[in-house]
């Protein structure tokens, strides 16, 4: 009980608290993103975007660390090197957003983005011409804002990764290689910016425990599944990700 007077959250919420990052982990190991949008979107029925966002930085990193044994062969570090370029110019713009202005406005942006494209490429749109370094430096670019102000970073690069039809395990390499750095990087910003705190640290350390039993599980999911059935999990994920912020942006 101590614990969680510490944590300022009562016994269900913690309960409901691990129980979304157990989700997001299998998401994670299964796609190589998707952890953070799964966690805010979730925990913003029980603590505001300022808490949440620096707890999911913290715990995407312990999650792509226990990823490493099963994509270090796959990163495709030319991808990962100039989308992480836009990234580090981005991040700052989205830490202070979030320090600033209403998420609600940003969510409702990022969501619809999301969902017209993700409509797009369940219609068959590809664009392999944009597979070049100026278009992974913008994309990189609006990813760190994205990660800044709503730790929501994969959803711009995962859909990138999808139009230039990148193949599965590249996705999931390069993904989880990216979010090591970039969400390390957002942490230090955050914590010049007044985000981070020991209370941060106190939520997040029961949850490390819980991170390798969920990535091991979606791990397991990703190497059953087919190149096809990979691109449409991840669409439908991404669908569904993005109306559930819609509502949340609309109605809170």
């Amino acid at each position: 009980m101590e614990y969680l007077q510490l944590i300022s959250l009562s016994l269900l919420e913690f309960i409901f608290f691990t129980l979304v990052i157990l989700l997001a982990s299998c998401v994670r190991g299964f796609s190589g993103f998707g952890f953070s949008a799964s966690s805010v979107s979730l925990l913003s029925f029980i603590m505001p975007a300022k808490e949440i966002v620096p707890i999911i930085l913290l715990l995407e990193i312990v999650a792509s660390f226990f990823m490493i044994p099963s994509i270090i062969n796959k990163i495709n570090w030319r991808f990962v090197l100039f989308l992480l370029f836009g990234v580090i110019i981005g991040t700052p713009i989205g830490v202070r957003l979030l320090a600033s202005l209403d998420p609600n406005l940003m969510h409702l942006i990022i969501s619809l983005t999301v969902l017209i494209f993700a409509y797009l490429l369940l219609k068959g749109y590809k664009n392999k011409k944009l597979n070049h370094n100026v278009s992974k430096f913008f994309v990189g670019g609006i990813a760190g804002t994205v990660n800044g102000f709503g730790t929501l970073a994969g959803l711009p690069i995962a859909l990138y990764f999808l139009i230039i039809a990148a193949e599965p395990a590249v996705i999931r390499a390069s993904l989880a290689a990216l979010f090591f750095f970039t969400d390390a990087y957002a942490l230090v910003l955050g914590y010049f910016n007044d985000i981070i705190n020991l209370k941060v640290f106190y939520r997040s350390i029961p949850l490390f425990f819980i991170i390798p039993v969920g990535v091991s599980i979606g791990t397991k999911f990703f190497k059953k599944s087919s190149e096809n059935d990979y691109k449409k999990y991840i669409l439908y994920f991404l669908i569904v990700i993005s109306m559930f912020g819609l509502m949340r942006a609309l109605f809170t």
